[in-house]
């Protein structure tokens, strides 16, 4: 028995090594007094070297941490949203969020005590994750009934430290409503607020949530992005498993791929070239929001293909394969459209050229050669059929000639 437990204790130190996890004593002088901190880095955080990642700090931590790094991986595993440093600030050894969090019941703003709790996130944690480890401008903050309602206080104040709030059943301090509503009106950066609450809730603590539902969802500043879940059906510790993944989809609804949704709703009456600056934009916003240099996915780029090919005859094929090419110089894909763009316009010559590009950047042991290079075939008959003067036909349906398939394989 004994060699079991001893067993036990090193696969549970080796499990625990696997998933990037430390814990850390931190001596704050604000506090005046030693806090445990959990991080967790990404998996690829060794790896990619130039790589900044957004960050989630988690009030609660015992409660709600493995929770959210759970959702957080399985969310980037599905390249649903970025991969996050994630940071936990235990607060439940000794009861210390309710010295954390609390507040004057006059004002309903944060007293001496939870005073310098604001003060040790604010001036010690978040410049010590900044200083410390590759982090981007997002920063996300998570908390839980009494704490849910002190991470407003970070919204509140005139510098934003976080972009993103989620407030899993908040226990909202006096007159927060009309405090939050008010700050909606001046923001000038995007900011992303997730409430949550619940049949499981009190009546009173319903009715404060509500009234900060009623007051945000009217909201029509552009900058600011609300969402309120409401559970029935559940229990209030099921819950926090409810909202953490419902937040995170919605804080990174932007940088997942085009869905079929987004699609229909955005793109499909665009022009071929309002289609490209759409995707462009995207990537652009992605970056600029999450501080993720993304390459334009291909997928997306085999979202908006169709209008590219079939509205204003293809004229913008050419364009679009450039914009490929800049982005991925050794795919195939970029010559394949600009080929296309040439072979719909009967220039064979330059078609034969681009589709001889795009073939010499197929590995010849890539299962799809063979059906890129009826692009090339194809064009060659075209040719012969035009120096003998006999009719080539419009034979042009191409998008399947070995350009999805074989980018499947890269």
């Amino acid at each position: 028995m004994k060699h079991l437990t001893i067993l036990f204790i090193l696969i549970s130190f080796s499990i625990y090594s696997q998933d990037n996890i430390v814990l850390k004593k931190f001596n704050s002088y604000q506090l005046n007094t030693e806090r445990t901190l959990k991080i967790y880095l990404p998996k690829s955080y060794e790896e990619n070297k130039d790589h900044t990642y957004p960050v989630a700090v988690i009030f609660d931590a015992e409660y709600l941490f493995d929770i959210y790094v759970a959702n957080s991986k399985l969310f980037a595993s599905t390249d649903d949203a970025p991969e996050q440093i994630i940071v936990g600030i235990f607060q439940n050894q000794n009861e210390e969020r309710y010295i954390d969090c609390d507040y004057s019941t006059d004002t309903g703003l944060p007293n001496e005590d939870s005073t310098k709790f604001y003060g040790f996130i604010k001036d010690e944690l978040l410049p010590y994750i900044d200083d410390n480890y590759r982090t981007s401008l997002f920063k996300t903050l998570i908390g839980n009934t009494l704490t849910a309602n002190f991470i407003n206080y970070f919204f509140l104040d005139n510098n934003h430290e976080f972009n993103a709030y989620v407030n899993i059943n908040p226990s909202y301090a006096p007159k927060m409503a009309e405090k939050l509503e008010i700050k909606t009106q001046d923001l000038t950066d995007d900011v992303f607020y997730y409430v949550n609450s619940g049949s499981y809730l009190k009546d009173r603590r319903n009715k404060e949530i509500n009234e900060v539902n009623n007051l945000l969802k009217l909201s029509e500043i552009e900058k600011f992005h609300f969402k309120y879940d409401k559970f029935s059906n559940t229990t209030k510790t099921a819950s926090i498993g409810q909202a953490i993944p419902s937040a995170i989809g919605f804080i990174f609804e932007l940088y997942g791929a085009i869905s079929k949704d987004e699609f229909n709703t955005n793109i499909e009456d665009l022009s071929p070239p309002e289609a490209i600056e759409y995707l462009e934009k995207k990537y652009v916003e992605i970056e600029f929001l999450f501080g993720s240099n993304l390459d334009i996915r291909e997928s997306d780029i085999f979202m908006i293909e169709s209008i590219i090919i079939d509205k204003n005859n293809g004229d913008y094929l050419e364009e679009f394969g450039k914009m490929i090419n800049r982005m991925y110089p050794d795919s195939p894909m970029g010559d394949y459209y600009i080929g296309l763009y040439y072979e719909t316009g009967y220039d064979f010559k330059k078609a034969l050229k681009y589709y001889k590009n795009g073939y010499a950047k197929i590995g010849s042991d890539n299962p799809n050669a063979d059906a890129y290079y009826q692009n090339i075939e194809r064009v060659l008959e075209k040719r012969r059929a035009e120096k003998l003067g006999l009719p080539y036909g419009d034979e042009n349906n191409t998008e399947d000639d070995g350009n999805n398939e074989e980018e499947g394989s890269n």
